[in-house]
C-alpha cells in the first residue's frame, strides 16, 4: 500500500520505524526539509495546512492520515470525495483540531468535561468562576496557547482570541488512554497511563504504565472511552487525555486524533506498541496485543535552556550502560531550549523502582548543543 502522512516530526518517523518491517511504501508531507521522517520515507517538502497542497499530495495513496491534528480539513475532505480513504476521517479531525468544537462535541455526548464557557474576544463579559483556564481554540499544543486566569487581577493577561475558558479542576492524577478502532468495527485500548511530576522539578515528565487505579475510576474511564469512539464515528488512534480530581471523579481534557507523547512507553513495556497498533488501523488489520510487561515508563529528552544549535546528548553513554533502558532519538539536528528530541523508555517490576530509575537518568543526561 501507499500510506501517506501528513506531517514528518517524530510520531510519523516512528509509525515507519515500526512498520518496515512490513511491505508497504510510506510519503510524508512537511514543511521541513530536514524534518525527522525527511530520509526514512518518500518525502514531499509541502504545507499540510494548504488545500491544495494536501490533495495534490494525498490523490495517488491508498490511505491518507496525520502526525500532527493541525492539518487542512478542507484537504482531507476533498481527497475524501475523490475516494482516497483517510483515517482518521476529517470530521473528527475538524471537531478536536479546534477547542470550542472539541468542548460542545463532548457536552453533546455527555462525555464529562470540566465546565466551560466559549468567548470570542477578550471584551465578553466572564460569567465563569476563578480559577480557570483559557485555551486558544486553535493552533495550542505542548502546553502552548494555554494559561491559567487565578482571579480577576489576572483578566489583564486574557488573550483577545476566540478561546475555551474551563474551571480548574483540582487535580490528583492526569491519565491518558490509548484507544484504536479498524475498518472492520474492532476496538483496543492501552493499559491506562499516568502522567507523573518529577519530584525534584515539579515539570510533567515521566509516563507510568499502566497506572494504579479503583476499579470505579476504570470502570468511569471505560465508560468515557465508550461514549467517545461511539460519538466519534472513525477509524483511528486516539489518545484520550483525563483528569482525575480529588473526589475521585474522571475529566476529560482533551483528545488528540493520533498518536501520542503518553503512548510512547508502549514500544517496550507492551506486547504491541501504539505505532504498531496504528499501522493495523491503517491497513485494517486484526488490532494487536496491548498487554503490558510489568511497569514501565518514559521520560522526554527535551533542550536544555540557554542551548540552541547542533545537538550534544550529555550523559548518553552512562544511560546505554543501564539494564531494561531503551534510547529513542528523533533524527533533529538541532536542538533549542524545550524542544522535543527523543526519549527513553524504562521497565521495571514495580512502580517504586521504576519511579527511582526515571529520576536518576533525569539527572544523568542533558540535551545541549555545540
Amino acid at each position: 500500500m501507499k500510506i501517506g502522512i501528513l506531517g514528518g516530526g517524530q510520531l510519523g518517523r516512528m509509525l515507519i520505524q515500526e512498520a518496515l518491517k512490513y511491505d508497504d511504501d510510506f510519503y510524508t508531507l512537511d514543511p521541513n526539509a530536514d524534518c525527522s521522517c525527511a530520509n526514512i520515507s518518500y518525502f514531499t517538502q509541502g504545507n499540510f495546512n494548504n488545500k491544495q497542497n494536501v490533495i495534490d499530495f494525498g490523490k495517488d495513496k491508498d490511505v491518507v492520515s496525520i502526525e500532527i491534528e493541525h492539518v487542512s480539513v478542507a484537504g482531507l475532505e476533498a481527497l475524501e470525495n475523490q475516494g482516497v480513504k483517510v483515517i482518521p476521517n476529517s470530521k473528527i479531525i475538524k471537531i478536536i483540531q479546534q477547542k470550542i468544537l472539541q468542548k460542545q462535541f463532548y457536552e453533546e455526548f455527555q462525555i464529562p468535561s470540566p465546565n466551560f464557557q466559549i468567548i470570542l474576544s477578550r471584551e465578553e463579559e466572564i460569567v465563569i468562576g476563578f480559577p480557570f483556564v483559557q485555551k486558544l481554540n486553535t493552533g495550542g499544543y505542548d502546553g502552548k496557547g494555554v494559561q491559567v486566569i487565578k482571579d480577576e487581577s489576572d483578566l489583564i493577561n486574557l488573550w483577545d482570541e476566540p478561546s475555551v475558558l474551563e474551571n480548574l479542576v483540582d487535580i490528583d492524577k492526569e491519565l491518558s488512554l490509548i484507544i484504536a478502532k479498524n475498518e472492520r468495527g474492532e476496538i483496543k485500548s492501552f493499559p491506562v497511563t499516568e502522567m507523573v511530576a518529577d519530584p525534584k522539578l515539579n515539570l510533567l515528565d515521566f509516563n507510568i504504565s499502566p497506572t494504579q487505579i479503583s476499579e470505579d475510576i476504570q470502570n468511569q474511564i471505560d465508560d468515557i472511552a465508550e461514549k467517545f469512539m461511539k460519538a466519534a464515528n472513525s477509524e483511528g488512534l486516539f489518545a484520550i487525555e483525563l483528569f482525575l480530581d480529588k473526589n475521585g471523579k474522571v475529566w476529560v481534557n482533551e483528545t488528540a486524533p493520533r498518536l501520542h507523547n503518553s503512548g510512547h512507553q508502549s514500544q517496550e513495556g507492551n506486547a504491541n506498541s501504539q505505532f504498531e497498533q496504528f499501522y493495523r488501523v491503517l491497513k485494517n488489520l486484526p488490532l494487536a496485543d496491548t498487554s503490558s510487561f510489568g511497569f514501565s515508563g518514559m521520560l522526554n529528552l527535551v533542550g536544555e535552556e540557554n542551548f540552541t544549535g547542533k545537538v550534544i546528548y550529555e550523559g548518553l553513554e552512562e544511560v546505554l550502560k543501564l539494564p531494561n533502558t531503551y534510547v529513542h532519538l528523533y533524527g533533529k539536528g538541532d536542538t533549542k531550549p524545550g524542544r522535543k528530541m527523543g526519549h527513553i523508555n524504562v521497565l521495571s517490576s514495580s512502580r517504586e523502582e521504576l519511579l527511582e530509575q526515571l529520576v536518576a537518568i533525569k539527572s544523568m543526561v542533558k540535551v545541549i548543543s555545540e
